[in-house]
């Protein structure tokens, strides 16, 4: 009769398998996750809920597996948010564009320079051009304002 000792070391190499697997999986998730945040939105801080830990220790592969699923939703968030952000600049820039081909049929329409991607505080007006004269003749400009107000 021949015995068999199946140690631990033989059943645990699947397992650890499955361990680096995963660690594999989560650490491209993260750099895809940091990515996307970065790209989408360069100026806004990390809103990721941050749990607090009793100290270091080994996760089970139930917990990496849950590790790896949050991280999977948390991108496709950030994604799903970059993507529908991006909409919204490009209907604000052909909004726009109607605006400066034809400013008379858009009066008064505003739009935020931040609304169409891009930084500061200024806005794209479309105004009479000769204040009460311009509007009853129909003269109509697109204008940008100059800026951030100061500080008062």
């Amino acid at each position: 009769m021949v015995v068999v000792d199946l140690s631990a070391t033989d059943l645990a190499a699947p397992e650890r398998e499955a361990r680096a697997q995963l660690r594999r999986q989560i650490s491209a998730l993260e750099a895809q996750l940091s990515d996307a945040q970065i790209a989408a939105f360069p100026d806004a801080p990390d809103g990721a809920p941050r749990t607090p830990s009793a100290g270091p220790r080994m996760l089970g592969l139930g917990e990496l597996e849950a590790a790896r699923d949050a991280l999977v939703e948390r991108l496709a968030g950030v994604r799903a948010q970059a993507a529908e952000r991006g909409r919204r600049q490009e209907a604000g820039r052909a909004l726009l564009e109607r605006m400066l081909l034809e400013p008379g049929r858009h009066r008064f329409v505003r739009v935020a320079s931040r609304e169409l991607g891009e930084g500061g505080c200024g806005v794209w007006q479309v105004r009479p051009r000769l204040g009460l004269i311009g509007m009853l003749m129909g003269w109509w400009q697109v204008k940008l304002s100059s800026g951030c107000p100061l500080a008062g």
